[in-house]
């Protein structure tokens, strides 16, 4: 197996850009890996008393991104498609039953394309100790560092309850994607319906 087998994969001795951003890149992967090539139904499953589904995660961690590398990096407006939304705080998780597996896909890929290139310009203009707009009441502004970690920590959490899901639609189990996976389900550039999006929290 090499590297161009996984390309996911973490270095296995890098700096520490390179293990934050490699850690995120491959729960990222492994996220779109058990979201992938499903139809609406599917993306609609849900398990005993959770209204989680695929589709309301892929909505969820697009929202997330655009989120955490706009308006938390640099206080800037996330746009469209998410401006002027309207919905409350689990707006993303209820709106995604009514967006097609295309647009869901494109809305989670796109938002990834825009995340990597926005951190990537971020840590080369200041690294990961620079200060980032968002704040804590008292004042004190949170490092690019956090950012990153906060990610993290919100992909762990929910590919988990990926995982669970994607069994129950089709049986799919697994830590990693095999070797070699790259995803099979189309993206469009549509815009998703999104026109009344909230704003995110800055806290």
């Amino acid at each position: 197996m090499t590297g161009t087998d996984c390309p996911w994969e973490p270095p296995v001795a890098g700096s520490e850009v390179e293990h934050l951003v490699g850690a995120l890149d491959r729960l990222r992967t492994t996220f779109r890996w058990k979201v992938d090539d499903l139809d609406a139904s599917g993306l609609r499953t849900r398990i005993g008393a959770s209204s989680l589904t695929l589709g309301g995660l892929l909505k969820h961690l697009a929202f997330a991104e655009d989120s955490m590398f706009t308006t938390k990096l640099r206080g800037e407006p996330l746009g469209p498609p998410w401006d002027g939304a309207d919905g409350g705080i689990d707006w993303e998780f209820t709106s995604a039953a009514s967006d097609t597996p295309e647009q869901l896909y494109a809305l989670w890929d796109g938002a990834v394309e825009r995340s990597r290139a926005r951190l990537d310009a971020a840590v080369a203009d200041g690294g990961l100790d620079q200060p980032v707009h968002v704040s804590w009441p008292d004042g004190r502004h949170a490092s690019l560092r956090r950012l990153v970690c906060d990610l993290i920590e919100e992909y762990g959490r929910h590919t988990g309850h990926a995982d669970l899901l994607r069994e129950a639609v089709d049986g799919l189990v697994g830590e990693d994607p095999p070797p070699g996976w790259r995803t099979r389900a189309p993206t469009t550039t549509a815009p998703v319906g999104t026109e009344n999006s909230p704003d995110p929290p800055l806290g």
